[in-house]
């Protein structure tokens, strides 16, 4: 696919790509992703007539990034990728036949809530997967962790931010951790490992945005899986209701995933179905 751009409100250049034709929906990934980890989805998703875009966040890949990092910023990058695909309609049911819907996945959900909560206007609907409002679910996050996350990157110790990020936030046991350092994608990892740094920037304690989520007045399908931990799903639980306009619906999969093939046409069922 052909690598295009878009420049955000700051300047940050942020490099996307498109994928079919139809209604479209941005992609917004989550921790330690860039866009290529949207792709199965997006060709699934094209697959069923949609038109999905996959997008590198700031500091990813082959986007920008700008010092001064803040939760914000983000918010008008999806305003950004919005506006090139025409977005600005009311959504299923609404008087735009061309709304512009938006997925988030787990801290990528973070990003669609805050800029859905800041335009009214700028989303037709939107499907998050498990955003990790664990707080809300009796695991809080501690306050600390975006520093002491940026002092291992300023320390170039970016492997140990990555480890820190999956067993001390993420969850997941040292054996996992062991695993991931050994894997192929460590190296990719360890080079966006200061984004690490937005992603708990985005999340803070862990706790449930009660404000941000009551300004939500678009419909939105919070998902999770079936097999993922009792937190996450009671999460994504009370996160939809929380929502004037969420539901919540579990689905078959893995730990933090559902496959694609199964969550498309869920997806382009809630959006245009």
């Amino acid at each position: 696919m052909t690598v295009q751009t878009v420049t955000s409100a700051d300047g940050t250049v942020l490099a996307f790509e498109r994928f079919g034709e139809g209604p479209p929906v941005v992609l917004v990934g989550g921790a330690l992703s860039t866009r290529t980890a949207g792709v199965p989805l997006a060709r699934h998703l094209a697959g069923a007539g949609m038109s999905a875009v996959v997008y590198d966040r700031r500091g990813r890949g082959d986007s920008g990034d700008a010092p001064g990092y803040a939760p914000e910023r983000e918010a008008e990058d999806l305003a950004a990728l919005v506006a090139v695909l025409g977005g600005g309609g009311e959504g299923p049911g609404g008087d735009d036949p061309s709304p512009v819907y938006a997925f988030g996945m787990s801290s990528g959900g973070l990003v669609v809530l805050r800029e859905a909560a800041r335009t009214g206007r700028g989303l037709g609907a939107v499907v998050l997967f498990e955003p990790p409002f664990t707080g809300a679910a009796g695991r809080p996050q501690a306050p600390n962790h975006a520093a002491l996350l940026s002092e291992l990157v300023g320390s170039d110790r970016r492997g140990d931010a990555v480890a820190y990020f999956m067993e001390r936030i993420v969850g997941l046991p040292p054996q996992a951790v062991e695993g991931a350092r050994r894997s192929p994608s460590w190296e990719g990892m360890k080079r966006i490992a200061h984004t690490l740094v937005y992603d708990t920037t985005l999340l803070g304690d862990a706790s449930l945005p009660v404000e941000t989520l009551a300004a939500v007045d678009v419909p939105v399908l919070v998902v999770s899986s079936r097999e993922s931990t009792p937190a996450l799903r009671e999460a994504a639980r009370v996160t939809a209701e929380a929502l004037p306009r969420g539901v919540h619906r579990e689905l078959p999969g893995a730990f933090h995933q559902v496959p694609p093939e199964q969550l498309a046409p869920v997806m382009r069922e809630f959006f245009v179905g």
